[in-house]
């Protein structure tokens, strides 16, 4: 509905379908079908009524078109993690911002809810559809044999999984060729002269950590290189610093890192100026996810940069399509690409 307004411009009234039989000198069911274009009134008629609502300013009640088509005109997004990692790592912030720019021109509000665990997810998945409060979601961080994949389903509800073909199973899924950027990562810092590479991964569970795991351990073994040391965290700031002197501290540290995500490499950075290790000449690290925190750091960190607004804008387009069409092809994201600044370089370097 529009709004009537006094000739200083505030609001006096809404405008009603009310408003415009009585102006037009029809019925509201008349009105009705006019604004809906639908068969009962004749085409004068419905120029008619729709130029009065026009000169009125009335559209649409949100609330009203959602009960009238059963759509909720919005999609949700449910993540399991501590809230505060929302004000702390980027992933999210600029995730949450792609799915937006997709979304809001399009009148359609995103669902937003932080939980501590799949079961609370899968839970917040069952409200939501039983109350049509949501069209679809969208599934995140999804570990192998997710249950959340067999969930959606059971419950019928549509989803998009942002995840590896593997994990995703049957669900329509935009992936991203987590190995291939890691072996490109590997490839770099080996042709730099490094030897001893290690890596500070996320949680173990997720299908991207244990992705990019393998793939750091195949492209170290084609290297020809010792078997490298693994750490998997949290992908805090606290984990990272954590992982970064448990690996400095041994008798032969590593000389390049690379870490799963930025927070864990600046954390790491602090590490090494604590311990007195020289970035890059005695240690070079690389982040993923580049950000304006891998920027700002002195000296500023090398990333593998993904554009992640992209990947939430394509992730929230697929998730329409397929509440339009029913049916949509799976989609390659952005590829992860190295972007080097000044913590990578060849052992030693000055």
């Amino acid at each position: 509905m529009g709004t009537i307004r006094d000739s200083g411009g505030d609001v006096i009234a809404r405008v009603t379908i009310g408003d415009i039989a009585h102006a037009a000198g029809v019925s509201k069911g008349a009105v009705s079908y006019a604004l809906n274009n639908k068969p009962g009134v004749s085409d004068s008629t419905r120029e008619r009524v729709q130029g009065i609502a026009r000169e009125l300013g009335w559209s649409p009640s949100l609330a009203a078109r959602s009960l009238s088509t059963s759509r909720a005109d919005a999609i949700g997004l449910v993540l399991s993690k501590p809230a505060r990692m929302l004000g702390t790592e980027p992933f999210y912030m600029e995730f949450i911002a792609g799915i937006e720019e997709t979304i809001a021109e399009r009148g359609i509000a995103l669902m937003l809810h932080i939980v501590t665990d799949p079961a609370r997810e899968i839970d917040i998945y069952q409200k939501w559809w039983a109350g049509r409060r949501v069209d679809g979601v969208l599934l995140v961080d999804l570990s192998s044999d997710d249950p959340r994949v067999d969930a959606v389903q059971r419950i019928g509800i549509p989803a998009v999984s942002v995840s590896s073909p593997e994990s995703a199973r049957d669900l329509p899924h935009v992936w991203t060729d987590d190995a291939r950027a890691m072996r490109d990562a590997v490839r770099y810092l080996v042709r730099l002269g490094h030897r001893r590479l290690a890596r500070v991964g996320g949680i173990p569970s997720l299908s991207h950590t244990v992705t990019r795991d393998h793939a750091f351990l195949e492209g170290v073994a084609e290297a020809g290189l010792e078997t490298p040391m693994i750490i998997d965290t949290d992908f805090s700031g606290e984990g990272g610093s954590r992982a970064t002197r448990s690996l400095l501290l041994q008798e032969n540290p590593p000389t390049a890192i690379v870490y799963d995500n930025d927070v864990m490499a600046v954390a790491g950075l602090g590490v090494a100026s604590e311990l007195g290790v020289s970035v890059p000449r005695e240690l070079s690290l690389l982040a993923w996810d580049d950000s304006p925190l891998c920027e700002i750091t002195h000296p500023p960190l090398s990333a593998m940069r993904r554009d992640v607004t992209r990947l939430g804008s394509e992730a929230a387009e697929m998730l329409l399509r397929l509440l339009a069409d029913g049916h949509i092809e799976n989609r390659q994201g952005p590829l992860p690409v190295l972007f080097p600044r000044a913590t990578t370089a060849p052992p030693g370097s000055d």
